[in-house]
């Protein structure tokens, strides 16, 4: 176990102005310094409970449980909620999970078919109403309409927040079609709007961030953006300059390239926030 991190400091909102906060446990997303999210990909509940038994104190804002990386999760919804429910039993209580199952088409690890896919992020919602052990599930805004609507609207009836998100591994696509795709996310319903791409040189870095400043301008939910890989890093690191909400830092394994040590990226988070 690491010493004790930075706290999150407590911002004026210089990033993103939004309207609607989102209150996850002892976090809140949408105002003032990025969360720091650190994901977690053990392949069982037994090493994913480990795993976050393992995080040192403060590194974490919210956790996510990376579903797709447990061995056998898409056919057997039971290890979802075990997964989740050793991972609850693990942290502290004020630091929030997120439930996410990546599809393959999305960087995900574990092919899943549709109906796979709902399954695990239905057993995610029980695990969270029957249980508390998430406080946040990912929908994919890419899932067939009728069947993300339909996860949606689960969620919502017990009042889980919902983050709908877009993740593009092949390019980034130009400027307003990007804004395009989280207001279309914001339409169906997300709680948390958040889309990741890959940048091929600065000009793609800067798409993505002047991107993320519109829609934070008009934006009434906290918005999660980022290009990925070692030429995005800026963009990890200055959410609370442009508007996005919530950042991803790694302890041990990452779940997506160019993700930084969690320890650190507080640090500079907190340089950054000193200097607006």
């Amino acid at each position: 176990m690491a010493g004790s991190t930075p706290a999150r400091p407590a911002a004026p909102d210089t990033g993103s102005p939004s309207a609607r906060l989102v209150r996850l446990r002892g976090t809140t997303l949408g105002t003032g310094v990025p969360a720091v999210c650190v994901p977690l990909v053990a392949t069982t509940p037994e090493r994913a409970a480990a795993d976050a038994r393992a995080l040192p104190p403060g590194a974490a804002d919210v956790v996510e449980v990376r579903l797709d990386h447990v061995a056998g999760s898409a056919a057997d919804p039971a290890l979802v909620t075990a997964t989740l429910r050793a991972v609850r039993a693990a942290l502290p209580d004020d630091v929030p999970v997120l439930a996410t199952f990546r599809s393959a088409r999305e960087g995900g690890v574990q092919p899943a078919d549709d109906a796979a896919y709902a399954a695990v992020v239905r057993a995610a919602v029980r695990a969270a109403v029957d249980a508390g052990a998430a406080d946040a599930v990912d929908v994919e805004l890419a899932t067939p309409d009728a069947l993300r609507d339909d996860l949606l609207a689960g969620a919502r009836a017990h009042g889980l927040p919902v983050v709908v998100s877009t993740h593009d591994f092949t390019g980034t696509p130009p400027h307003d079609a990007l804004v395009d795709v989280l207001r279309r996310q914001r339409d169906v319903g997300a709680d948390v709007c958040k889309v990741a791409v890959t940048p091929a040189d600065a000009d793609d870095v800067l798409t993505l961030l002047r991107a993320t400043r519109t829609f934070a301008r008009e934006a009434d939910r906290p918005v999660v953006t980022i290009a990925m890989g070692g030429l995005g890093l800026v963009t990890r690191l200055a959410g609370e300059v442009f508007g996005s909400a919530l950042t991803f830092g790694s302890v041990g394994a990452a779940s997506a390239p160019g993700q930084l040590d969690a320890v650190r990226l507080r640090e500079v988070l907190a340089l950054v926030h000193d200097a607006l």
